[in-house]
Formats: structure tokens, C-alpha cells, sequence
């Protein structure tokens, strides 16, 4: 296996502007490939739009949906690839022949779709169905695997991605700047966006402390290091529907070491290269050899009812989730 350049990014999306996200992602694309990545991960519902999803009701939803491999933002996916030379990853909401509703993200080469993941814990909107699989495909020699958002904070899920075999997993979000029991919690006044260009310092204190990367950097690189893998995260940077992200797109290496990490007020792309050596020399592989599987496969396999409350969409509209 041969070391691979892989880059994250971070934009500012429209609510339901395709068109304008596929041209974001287009250029990121572009500018990646310049600088040798063989792929690029974008984030969450980078096509589409996320937040705004909250209000539509099953038919808004369905109209913006597109099925997968054979709709549009796909096809478009596809041509970017090969334009660019390069592997896009990108977020979208897709409906099947039945109409049923799922939050999905997908791999697409020059020849089409690699590889398409469905969120098991989606929570956005009450018509979305969620996914009921892993997924582990090949890139460039590598296995990887795909984690969106709140899949990542049920720790059972990137252990069992990574016993699967994958190497990387790329870890798309719509996250951080949110109410939240945890102290320090909370929204950022989207006015500090708007004068982020003569007064950044005010913004930068928000975005990076435990309304964003410092909650972040509590778990985050604790799933790269516990299980030996690279962790690709991806996500927004600026207003997605009335709510303020913070970006801080990065990539985590074995050792739960940040090797990359968009650091604009901006829309930017960074790369990494990422050496197999790493996957066996760091810690967590050594754990997941020495596992004992005899003493909790009942425990951790036991009946469960899942139960999923979001705080902040609860505080937001009242709704149970």
C-alpha cells in the first residue's frame, strides 16, 4: 500500500442552491488536485444545504431529494472527478424508488459512483429513514469507511467501521456552535461573521473555544487514536440557515495527531499524506489486537432500544427527536 494525499475541506453553502454548492465544490476540487490530493471529502449535505432541512415537510424534502447513482448532483460529482482527476466525497439527501428519505454521502471517481453511505442516526428531519449498514470500499489500495456527523459520537460505530477493515474514515459533520448541556456550549452571534474581516479576533475566540474546536478536540482524535485510523473530518465554515459553523475541516492520523486543518475565516482546501506505516505503529492497533471479545460480545450485543435526543433542535422547535 502506497501513501495517499488526501485533502479536507471547508465553504460556506446556500440552503437548496445546488447549483452554487457543485460550483463550491468544483473549485475546491480543482485547487485540491493542484496540490496532488488524490481525493477530497467535503461536508455533510454539502450539496444540498443542511440546516434549513428542519422546516420542510415530507414533500419540500422529496422535491430536493435525488436518487443515487442516477440523479443529477451525482452526474455532477462524476464530471468534476474527471475533470479534475480526483475522488470527490459529498453529502446530499437521496429518495429510493419508494420514495423513502435518507441522508446520504458518496464517493465518486471519473467512472461513477465508488461507494454510498446512508446516516444511521439522522435527526434533521422526522421523514428521513436511517441507514442500516456499514460501508467499506477500496481507494487508491486503501479501505475506507464513511461516518456522518452524530454517527461518530456512538463510539460502537467507528470501532466496528475500523474492524472492518478501514484504514480511513471519512467523517462529515454539520457540527459545533450549538446549545448543549456540556459548559460552554451554545450559538455564535452571526454578526461576528459578517465583521470577521475587520475584527476576526472576537469570532476566532468563539470558533475555537468550547462552542466549537476545543468541545471538538475533547473526542475527536480519541476515535482516530483508539482505533488506529485516519479520521477525515469535514465541515462548514459560515452561515448554514440561521445558525453559525466553524469549520476547522481536518485530518487526524493514527496517533490522534492533527496533520491538517483549515485555519481561514474562509472557504479553504488543505492536504495530508497519509502513510500506511502509521496504521500498525500507533497504539490503538496494538489495543484492538490484544481485544477480548469473550467478555463483553453479550454486553455490547445486548437488546437496546435507541433512543436519540438532540438538544438543541428540542430547544429550537420543541420536538422530541
Amino acid at each position: 500500500m502506497e501513501p495517499i494525499k488526501i485533502a479536507t475541506a471547508q465553504f460556506e453553502n446556500r440552503s437548496n442552491d445546488k447549483k452554487y454548492n457543485l460550483e463550491k465544490i468544483r473549485q475546491l476540487s480543482a485547487i485540491a488536485a493542484a496540490d496532488g490530493a488524490q481525493a477530497i471529502a467535503f461536508h455533510e449535505c454539502s450539496v444540498t444545504g443542511y440546516t434549513f432541512a428542519r422546516h420542510l415537510t415530507e414533500e419540500q424534502l422529496l422535491e430536493i431529494a435525488e436518487p443515487i447513482p442516477n440523479g443529477p448532483s451525482v452526474g455532477k460529482l462524476q464530471e468534476i472527478a474527471a475533470i479534475n482527476n480526483i475522488t470527490v466525497l459529498a453529502g446530499l439527501f437521496e429518495k429510493d424508488a419508494s420514495n423513502n428519505l435518507f441522508k446520504a454521502y458518496v464517493c465518486v471517481d471519473k467512472n461513477g459512483l465508488v461507494a454510498k453511505y446512508r446516516k444511521l442516526h439522522p435527526f434533521i428531519n422526522p421523514f428521513l429513514k436511517p441507514g442500516n449498514e456499514y460501508v467499506v470500499f477500496d481507494l487508491q489500495g486503501w479501505k475506507c469507511g464513511i461516518l456522518i456527523c452524530y454517527d461518530n459520537n456512538v463510539v460502537e460505530n467507528v470501532r466496528a467501521t475500523a474492524l472492518l477493515g478501514a484504514d480511513i474514515i471519512f467523517m462529515p459533520h454539520v457540527t459545533m456552535c450549538t446549545p448543549s448541556p456540556r459548559p460552554g456550549a451554545g450559538f455564535v452571534d452571526p454578526a461576528l461573521w459578517e465583521r470577521r474581516a475587520t475584527d476576526p479576533t472576537p469570532l476566532r475566540l468563539e470558533f475555537d473555544g468550547m462552542k466549537g474546536r476545543s468541545w471538538l478536540m475533547k473526542w475527536l482524535p480519541a476515535r482516530a487514536y483508539d482505533n488506529a485510523i485516519y479520521a477525515v473530518f469535514a465541515n462548514p465554515i459560515g452561515m448554514d440557515d440561521d445558525q453559525l459553523k466553524n469549520g476547522c475541516s481536518m485530518i487526524i492520523d493514527p496517533f490522534g495527531d492533527v496533520i491538517a486543518e483549515c485555519r481561514k475565516l474562509d472557504e479553504e482546501v488543505v492536504t495530508a499524506t497519509l502513510t500506511p506505516e502509521k496504521l500498525h505503529t500507533a497504539g490503538g492497533y496494538r489495543y484492538r489486537q490484544a481485544r477480548r471479545p469473550a467478555l463483553y460480545k453479550d454486553i455490547i450485543g445486548a437488546a437496546h432500544q435507541s433512543e436519540q435526543k438532540v438538544v438543541w433542535l428540542q430547544q429550537q422547535s420543541g420536538a422530541v427527536q
